[in-house]
């Protein structure tokens, strides 16, 4: 079925930067306007047809507002605790068969968590599990050399026999250590491999981010704020009357406040080689007249980058039946296992997760049994959940009215198509983290905006007004208000978070 738009349908909802005709009243329009000879039935209440126009609000309900006063933001996060190895098997390789580490479990090899694959945390007399395509051999580790080869001797066989030598189609993972009676470390096989049992050091790997500087203002000029209106105007900002400029002046501020929500949301860090330090500028040659700085780091840009993505079974909708929602459990499984976790979806999404719920009803075959039933004939049937349980995890989920408006991300899912961002799921709670600049521990949520304000100015979200009208501040014969904030968005443990698309 599709839905067709009348052709009369509210087509402007949009500000202009030029004054239009729609804004006035027409008073020599024919008989659609005033020279007519009767009096219309003026209806000064202005019509609010697009409901609550804002989307802001996302960020408040899942994470927090601080404060700080450098140029970035730099956290920690822990690495993971038991060694694990992604790697290829030698099946004979020196006599009894080799390991040969490729990346860590999480694909590092790179140095940047502290771990190259020649300084792995595999020592001698380990207990190693080794598995390759349905096959696992339990070994003890006597021989580390200082590469990536770990040469081991299996328990029950003569050597590896059996498992595949395809590149990086192995995984090694140490449950224990076994020494003879009486062994010490110097003791094992001699003096040059007692070196190669060294104490093991955590690592962890840091994460930064930049604040980004967002400007608006809005302007009018002395006669214009002086001038009575016909039409009575309100507005989200709880704005009312009959002056234009509190309407216009409501809705640039609720705009501007979604505008810090969704720069949040959909921020990149720029790829440009050529931006140095934290104020470089973006402009690629001579012509541009927009100079920025090296963007931030937003919620999107951060999962894709750290986090999970799935795109569903029918890589339409994500979350459309048990068994892809089963996946989603087990990749949680692999990460922080956090119990409790936010859904925010659009509204396709929303739907097919309420049916794929409905679906486990066993009187729900016909779709007219699930959700808060008492059996009444008189209730209204809801045919919706806001959460569910499945294993140990609960979900709550919610509509995310940015993924739905066709004037922010909903037109724009519309054109990306399998591309789309369909939801995201965020676990709730609080995260310990290492902060470097309080040097110590702290606990914040997984989600948190960072801001800048120090005791001279606080930049959250900062208004000021100029010109000569009210207050004046300068010669100027207008009324500026002008809107500024400096922040980012932190996002910690994004292995944690999963984007639907």
């Amino acid at each position: 079925m599709a839905i067709t738009n009348g052709s009369l349908l509210n087509k402007v909802p949009s500000p202009q930067q030029q004054t239009l005709s729609s804004n006035y009243i027409d008073f020599a329009g024919g008989s659609t306007g005033w020279e007519q000879q009767y009096l219309p039935d003026l209806m000064e209440k202005e019509a609010e047809v697009f409901g609550n126009r804002t989307i802001s609000g996302f960020l408040s309900q899942v994470g927090a507002e601080e404060s700080m006063t450098a140029d970035q933001v730099v956290w920690s996060e822990q690495g993971r605790l038991h060694l694990s190895y992604v790697g290829t098997v030698a099946t004979t390789g020196d006599t009894n068969g080799t390991f040969t580490v490729v990346t860590d479990i999480d694909g590092s090899a790179d140095g940047e968590n502290g771990f190259a694959v020649a300084s792995h945390g595999v020592r001698v007399n380990d207990i190693v599990l080794i598995a390759t395509a349905g096959i696992v051999t339990k070994c003890l580790v006597v021989e580390t050399p200082a590469t990536a080869v770990i040469t081991v001797e299996p328990y029950d066989k003569a050597d590896l026999t059996g498992h595949a030598t395809t590149a990086s189609g192995s995984v090694l993972l140490v449950v224990g250590s076994e020494y003879g009676k009486g062994a010490a470390y110097a003791d094992i096989t001699g003096a040059a491999e007692a070196t190669k049992r060294t104490a093991l050091t955590p690592t962890f790997k840091s994460y930064s981010n930049k604040p980004i500087i967002m400007k608006d203002y809005y302007e009018i000029s002395g006669s214009d704020a002086s001038q009575i209106g016909w039409v009575e105007v309100s507005g989200e900002e709880g704005q009312n009357g009959y002056l234009w400029y509190l309407k216009a002046e409501g809705d640039t501020r609720a705009r501007f406040t979604d505008y810090l929500e969704m720069s949040m949301l959909e921020a990149e860090k720029t790829a440009d080689a050529s931006i140095v330090g934290f104020n470089g500028s973006i402009v690629r040659d001579s012509t541009d007249t927009g100079a920025g700085g090296s963007g931030t780091e937003g919620l999107f840009a951060a999962i894709e980058s750290r986090g999970n993505v799935t795109s569903g079974v029918t890589g339409v909708n994500a979350a459309t039946d048990l068994a892809e929602f089963d996946a989603i459990l087990a990749e949680f499984d692999k990460q922080g296992a956090i119990e409790e976790n936010m859904m925010f979806v659009n509204r396709a999404t929303s739907l097919a997760i309420d049916d794929m719920l409905a679906s486990m009803n066993s009187y729900g075959s016909g779709g007219t049994s699930y959700g808060v039933f008492d059996n009444s004939e008189d209730m209204a049937l809801n045919l919706g959940f806001s959460g569910f349980r499945r294993g140990s995890y609960d979900f709550y989920k919610s509509d995310m009215r940015y993924l739905n408006d066709k004037a922010t991300r909903g037109e724009i899912n519309r054109v990306a198509g399998s591309a789309a961002i369909r939801g995201v799921v965020i676990p709730a709670g609080v995260s310990s983290v290492y902060d470097q600049a309080l040097g110590r521990n702290m606990k914040r949520p997984f989600l948190h905006v960072r801001y800048r304000a120090s005791q001279t100015d606080n930049r959250k979200m900062k208004t000021w007004v100029t010109g000569s009208v009210g207050a004046a501040t300068s010669a100027l014969d207008a009324m500026q208000i002008h809107y500024l904030s400096e922040r980012c968005l932190v996002t910690q443990g994004a292995n944690n978070f999963m984007l639907m698309k």
